[in-house]
């Protein structure tokens, strides 16, 4: 008998074949968690992939200029425009979460092309970039966040 048959009318199922049954559910989970795993590491290492080796694109400069836009409509002074891990930090973000000066030196990849690119591109238009750790997994720096800001500066 398999799973999806029942037992006639009026009897039961063998403990057996109520064992054999909840061994087949648990290896369908634990093939479904694997296929869950496989498809998380790939599409980490695609992130990893693209972080490291590619630019920053038009795609993604729309995306910078439609939560600058949404956040300018709220009211707001800022808007989350980057996230990326701090691992990817030469210094796994000990300068931003402190801080120190000098914590765009520690910036890697795509995270370096967006600081030079705000450098050039907002900062002369008034803007202003934060960074800071925005979660913290297990009680360690977790996630970097890039923060556009067009707060007027304090005289």
């Amino acid at each position: 008998m398999t799973v999806t048959e029942t037992p006639p009318s009026g009897s039961m199922m063998s403990a057996q074949e109520l064992r054999k049954q909840a061994l087949e559910l648990q290896l369908q989970e634990m093939e479904r968690e694997d296929k869950i795993k496989a498809l998380d590491a790939k599409k980490h290492a695609e992130f990893v992939d693209d972080f490291f080796k590619k630019h920053i694109g038009e795609h993604e400069r729309a995306v910078i200029k439609r939560l600058v836009m949404k956040a300018a409509t709220d009211g707001k002074f800022e808007a989350m425009i980057y996230s990326f891990p701090s691992s990817f930090c030469s210094d796994s973000g000990r300068a931003i979460n402190n801080n120190l000066d000098g914590w765009q030196d520690t910036l890697e990849g795509k995270a370096k092309e967006l600081y030079e690119l705000f450098k050039q591109i907002a900062k002369p238009q008034g803007y202003g970039l934060k960074a800071a750790i925005i979660n913290f997994p297990d009680g360690m720096p977790g996630d970097v966040g890039f923060f556009l800001t067009w707060e007027r500066p304090l005289e």
